[in-house]
């Protein structure tokens, strides 16, 4: 009997299909970026938070462990060919949020899938966007309103967006594309 793969051919497709479609998503928020910097920049971290999907998706479908992380890092890829010059930030944010959200499913030793623990990822995850944004925002030389919506937002934004992933993992569940062998 030939031996079983930890992660079979198929599981990588549905890791490679929901990365690239969140990878346009990366992309997307990748291309506003520098709108929203010069615009408002409180709101970078509603931009920001939408890394979170291509690892709560995966996982939430899935329940695998490095399903997130490699689902990250095809997102990372397409997500660089919108703008090229960013990859290396991709690929950086990729494998944060990735193993973050790796080693929270770890600490249940990949057995509980409740929503808690991906919204625990994603708090974890919007404390350091908020760290992130700080320097890449002059935060003291905003007004005291949008000094605290951006912290707000920094944080809540990758639990919105978590919000959508997990309705996109479920919907996508029930669909039967996480019965893979």
């Amino acid at each position: 009997m030939p031996k079983s793969s930890a992660l079979p051919t198929r599981v990588l497709l549905v890791c490679a299909a929901i990365g690239v479609a969140t990878g346009i998503l990366g992309g997307v928020a990748g291309l506003i970026t520098p709108v929203v910097l010069i615009t408002a920049p409180w709101a970078y971290g509603l931009v920001l938070g939408s890394h979170v999907m291509p690892g709560i998706i995966a996982q939430e479908v899935l329940r695998r462990p490095f399903v997130a992380l490699i689902t990250h890092v095809f997102a990372a890829l397409i997500s660089s060919a919108f703008n090229p010059a960013w990859a290396l930030r991709f690929l950086g944010t990729a494998l944060l949020f990735g193993a973050i959200q790796e080693g929270v499913a770890a600490l249940t030793r990949y057995r509980s899938w409740g929503p808690w623990r991906f919204f625990l990822s994603a708090v974890v995850i919007g404390a350091i966007v908020a760290v992130v944004v700080f320097f890449a925002v002059d935060l003291g030389a905003m007004a005291g309103w949008a000094q605290i919506a951006y912290l707000v937002i920094s944080v809540l934004g990758p639990v919105a967006w978590t919000v959508v992933g997990l309705g996109i993992g479920d919907a996508l569940r029930r669909a039967g594309v996480a019965q893979v062998r």
